[in-house]
């Protein structure tokens, strides 16, 4: 009988994964809005539009009020984004429940913890360390980290694994978007999707390996996995 292995490192998205940051990015797009003549967006709107980065979010609430923003314009908006939002990113941001008590467990337990976001690399080291997350994980790989490559390119999860020294037969992708699965499942990871994210949607559509409810099930959904615990 093959002797199964173990997990011993953990990939987490961060937006709808670790966080639950739409307050803060939907303050910070309607901002931008009213700054330039559109109507605001709802919050249901901008959990929508979040997944692909920052500049899809502006490009998407613009789109939403009726604006297709030029090149130039997408660039200078997504500027001006960035401004309203890396100083207010965690004004409303808070962890999702049983998160810090998983990063820590796991911690403790010697597995290497990983952040893979299309979210700009300084916005999510700022997030991180105002909510004294940092400590937890050994690497950090933004939306801007490796030029042109965003989830759900699987070189983003192999780049952190790499970094970490760790084989994709021993990792686990966490998050809640379908660039999470399509990444994961091109660098040949189990993705678990978390349902109490931005699935926009039932969380079975997206088809990921596992779904949890919750951090708690952590454990049991590695199992459930085939790994050994």
């Amino acid at each position: 009988m093959p002797i199964q292995p173990s997990v011993k490192a953990v990939l987490f998205d961060l937006d709808g994964t670790i966080i639950d940051s739409a307050p803060d990015l939907h303050a910070a797009a309607n901002k931008l809005l009213t700054e330039e003549n559109r109507r605001e967006i709802s919050l249901e709107e901008t959990i929508g539009m979040i997944g692909d980065g920052v500049p899809k979010i502006v490009e998407r609430a613009f789109r939403a009020t009726g604006h297709y923003a030029t090149d130039n314009e997408l660039k200078r908006f997504v500027g001006r984004f960035l401004e309203f939002y890396e100083p207010n990113s965690t004004k409303l941001t808070r962890l999702f429940p049983g998160c810090i008590e998983c990063l820590k467990r796991l911690h403790e337990q010697k597995r290497y913890l990983a952040v893979c976001t299309n979210k700009p690399f300084n916005a999510t080291s700022e997030i991180l360390n105002r909510l004294d997350i940092a400590k937890f994980f050994t690497t950090v790989i933004g939306g801007d980290t490796l030029p042109g490559i965003k989830k759900p390119n699987p070189i983003h999860l192999l780049s952190a694994l790499e970094t970490m020294k760790v084989s994709p037969t021993n990792s686990v992708m966490i998050g809640d978007h379908a660039n999470d699965v399509n990444a994961a499942r091109a660098a040949g990871i189990p993705a678990i999707i978390c349902r109490f994210g931005y699935t926009n949607g039932p969380a079975e559509k997206l088809q990921g390996d596992l779904i949890i409810d919750h951090f708690d099930e952590l454990p049991a959904a590695f199992n459930k996995l085939g790994f050994n615990s």
